[in-house]
């Protein structure tokens, strides 16, 4: 599925910051290494300190942050008068196993993957970094710019927050970020002004009452056909108590309940995500989802102790930072390489910095060129066309180089 560096994508060269082939390579390598070792929410040591070293060797200095892992990096003196254009990259992995069997960097460490692309996200504003220190060193670079790379995306609410609290803001003014998405071709990007994502929780329900023998359930709590009446009722209800149009849904990951087949279980859990897409229905999710989990439960008089766990609000993209990166995106690519898309029911946790400062995601094409969508978001088998790797480097650059001009 990936593509080697040698098979440049087309573009366009209007603006220095262009990547060099030995760079190229050296951060498709990057990307491989941390694709065979992925590390999960705030155990992201070895991943931080790969990072931290190709900084430093650059004469760069990175401060890893404060929760341990993660870590950000200015390029350039900031200035107090003139708040920095901040590029951020998400460093963790997911829990499940990497099912590929046909590439040499397939994740060494059992039931962990990089299967929604951090790896990517890494390598990009590392290389960003990388160039545009390059840059500065030559007098090219007109304002400076904070790399920030977070751990914990995975983890609700997300990094974001204790990033923030580790003042990765502090003299940031705009933020940009990418993520990758299997459904866009590489050399292109998908933007939109407004909500690019949504919202999302995390619900976790256990469901007790006195159990027995299958042979006499009207003496006992039904809890499987309790549980299994608030997996369908429940999210139905849902449907008919907000408007249609705010997205709102639950989704059930896992349900789980007894030992045997003749026995009525005392307990069961179900637990999911709640996703909306506007911040209305977000404020107004966990009444309405306690009161219909309740209402559904004490029909079956099952007693509930419901744990509902606040995610991220949505990624709403500031229109002139989506300009910015539609700009610089036709710099290198030109117009027709810069798509719109819609808006994501995927949970993002830098919706988190965009409620501090105006910022934008692009989605960062990493489909091959030609080929269908084989390979979807948090799936064992996920991989990427990794001349996208360029692709999202010279879109950061170029972004960087437009917005320190127009300061």
């Amino acid at each position: 599925m990936s593509h080697e560096s040698d098979a440049e994508l087309p573009g366009e060269a209007a603006l220095p910051g262009r990547l060099p082939d030995a760079l190229r390579a050296e951060l498709i390598a990057f990307r491989r290494d941390l694709h065979m070792h992925p590390e999960l929410g705030h155990q992201e040591v070895r991943t931080t300190g790969a990072i931290k070293r190709r900084l430093e060797a650059a004469g760069l200095r990175p401060r890893v942050l404060s929760m341990g892992t993660g870590l950000m990096c200015d390029i350039g003196t900031p200035d107090p008068g003139r708040p920095m254009l901040a590029l951020r990259a998400d460093i963790d992995a997911l829990p499940i196993p990497d099912t590929k069997t046909t590439v040499p960097y397939r994740s060494t460490v059992p039931d962990r993957a990089h299967a929604c692309g951090h790896d990517v996200h890494t390598a990009v504003v590392l290389g960003a970094g990388l160039v545009l220190a390059d840059l500065h060193g030559q007098g090219l670079l007109p304002h400076a710019v904070r790399l920030i790379f977070q751990p914990a995306e995975e983890v609700l609410p997300g990094g974001a927050p204790e990033a923030i609290e580790s003042g990765v803001l502090e003299g940031v003014g705009r933020m940009l970020a990418v993520h990758c998405d299997p459904k866009v071709d590489a050399g292109r990007i998908g933007l939109r002004v407004g909500p690019i994502t949504s919202a999302c929780d995390r619900l976790e329900i256990a469901l007790d009452g006195p159990g027995g023998h299958t042979a006499r359930p009207h003496l006992t709590t039904d809890l499987v056909t309790a549980a299994a009446k608030v997996a369908t009722e429940v999210p139905a209800l849902l449907a008919r108590r907000v408007d249609t149009r705010s997205g709102l849904v639950l989704t059930w990951g896992r349900i789980a309940s007894g030992h045997a087949a003749n026995v009525i279980p005392q307990h069961a859990e179900l637990s999911g995500t709640v996703r909306c897409l506007d911040l209305a229905s977000w404020h107004d999710a966990p009444d309405l989802v306690h009161a219909a989990v309740d209402e559904v439960a004490a029909l079956h008089h099952a007693k509930t102790e419901i744990t509902y766990v606040r995610g991220v609000p949505p990624v709403v993209n500031d229109a002139a930072m989506a300009e910015l990166l539609r700009a610089a995106h036709a710099v290198r690519r030109g117009a027709d390489a810069v798509e719109d898309t819609e808006q994501s029911l995927g949970g993002e946790d830098f919706s988190w910095y965009l409620e501090e400062v105006p910022g934008a995601m692009a989605r960062l094409g990493v489909r091959p060129p030609g080929e269908g969508a084989r390979y979807d978001l948090h799936r064992g088998d996920f991989d990427v066309d990794e001349r996208a790797i360029a692709v999202g480097v010279e879109l950061f650059t170029a972004a960087a180089l437009i917005d320190g001009n127009r300061l």
